[in-house]
């Protein structure tokens, strides 16, 4: 027990420790929510409108030369590379890690249509007006499906490939019933944190959650919280749609760089899978089998798979992935 004269302390400590827990609202742009690295923007005309992508550019003390660009998932944005950033630079190399336009800092428009096409020129544009010819190209997630339609257009610039439990593994347009934009729309409008956080540690965590995991919680969370949420709540059902509609696992066999495939064995994310039957919703997001399965189409690739490892490796079990990531990157 603790001494009661200072009970009083440890209230106050708990209380403002559980203060810094809870989200706080949010705008669209994230104009408040601090960055571990300095921020810059890329102006950009897309479809007759003026834009903003938002990136970071860490630069090493001792460069090697190489540059390694780095691609957020759907329900994330740059912020959570931050570990992987800083690594990075200290093994001599630049890290570029835009927010792609809908996510993050950058613009989030009204009027857009969306395609992976479209963010791969974004992001082609913004490493041309920083003078960058080549990158190893590391995406999560939905950054996965990003980084192959990149890597794809661009295999010029594209030198290696490392995809980090990629979305998109699996055609879900063959299982799972089509949902409207608007459909989207409306779903997204009734997140909230509980519903939020129920969903990462369900799909993400394997239903054991850390302290550390909060942050990518409280940030969509506040966004839900802000009186401008209907913006985000729209750029995200657009970009469902694009996700939905925009496979990229039939051109796997295209790529002709050397790829990394680092893939979570506990991981469980399928788009929306709780919509199909039950018999399809059994076999949708089996990470195991689509990680071999995923590995054979893609020539020149390698597989490494981390047990008991969920989603984001990067953030659950970062030991377990930035050692096969430096590894790789620095095999000529």
């Amino acid at each position: 027990m603790w001494p009661k004269h200072l009970l009083p302390f440890f209230l106050i400590l708990f209380t403002f420790q559980v203060a810094l827990a809870q989200p706080k609202p949010l705008d669209p742009e994230l104009t408040y929510y601090e960055y571990p690295f300095p921020v810059h923007f890329h102006h950009l005309t897309v479809q007759k409108q003026p834009m903003k992508m938002a990136f970071m550019d860490v630069k090493p003390q001792q460069a090697n030369g190489q540059t390694v660009l780095l691609l957020h998932g759907k329900n994330f944005n740059g912020a959570y590379w931050a570990q992987t950033a800083k690594d990075l630079s200290k093994n001599g190399y630049r890290v570029i890690i835009p927010d792609q336009i809908g996510f993050g800092k950058s613009s989030k428009p009204q009027n857009i249509q969306y395609s992976f096409q479209l963010l791969a020129q974004n992001t082609k544009s913004l490493l041309d007006s920083l003078g960058i010819k080549k990158v190893s190209v590391l995406g999560h997630s939905m950054g996965g499906m990003l980084a192959t339609r990149f890597a794809l257009m661009y295999p010029e610039t594209a030198h290696k490939l490392i995809l980090e439990n990629p979305i998109g593994l699996e055609d879900w347009k063959r299982w799972v019933p089509y949902q409207s934009i608007d459909q989207w729309y409306a779903s997204e409008l009734k997140q909230n944190y509980e519903g939020i956080k129920k969903y990462q540690l369900d799909n993400y965590y394997g239903g054991k959650w850390d302290p550390a995991y909060d942050e990518w919680v409280n940030v969509l969370a506040g966004w839900t919280m802000h009186p401008d949420y209907p913006k985000i709540a729209w750029n995200a059902a657009l970009t469902y749609d694009m996700v939905y509609t925009q496979p990229v696992l039939y051109e796997f066999n295209q790529l002709k760089m050397p790829t990394l495939l680092i893939i979570g064995q506990r991981d469980k994310t399928a788009l929306g899978k709780a919509n199909a039957s039950p018999e399809a919703r059994a076999k949708l997001g089996n990470y195991p089998a689509l990680g071999k399965e995923t590995a054979k189409k893609i020539p020149n690739s390698k597989l490494v798979e981390l047990a008991n490892v969920g989603h984001l490796p990067h953030i659950e079990a970062y030991s377990k992935f930035i050692t096969p990531l430096l590894q790789f990157l620095k095999t000529k």
